[in-house]
């Protein structure tokens, strides 16, 4: 009977060595970008209200924030603030996604594995490609 009984693998935690070389299933990736992107919109925060303000004062106003993403400000180079803001983007727009994704799978009870892998690659790829969309038109590609 011995010979016949089949061992059961033992599941540990991995050690912070093997972090490198752990892959984790897109349904795990989908769950910690969520994480990192609300925690980058909280951060940004004041910068977003900044942006909201500066825009929305007046026409003056308006003119020296556009002029921001052209000449800079503070020392900081255009590019530099034009990255941030695409950080910015791809927060909101993984953030939202994700969102929908959860709540879209507690409304219908979908937790199966495949159901879940699939839609976090669905996540990934639609906040990837709308952010090389909105990145492509504030870096002034079309």
């Amino acid at each position: 009977m011995a010979d016949s009984t089949k061992t059961r693998p033992v599941y540990t935690n991995i050690h912070v060595t093997q972090i490198v070389g752990y892959r984790l299933p897109p349904a795990g990736i989908v769950s910690i970008l969520h994480r990192v992107s609300g925690v980058l919109m909280f951060l940004l925060l004041p910068f977003v209200v900044w942006m909201l303000d500066a825009s929305l004062s007046s026409e003056i106003s308006y003119d020296a924030f556009t002029n921001v993403f052209v000449a800079g400000v503070a020392g900081l180079p255009a590019w530099f603030l034009k990255l941030v803001v695409l950080g910015l983007l791809w927060g909101y727009l993984h953030h939202f996604i994700a969102g929908v994704r959860h709540l879209w799978m507690d409304a219908t009870h979908s937790v199966s594995k495949a159901q879940g892998h699939n839609s976090a690659v669905i996540t990934l790829v639609l906040s990837i490609g709308l952010t090389l969309v909105l990145g492509a038109k504030l870096f002034g590609l079309y």
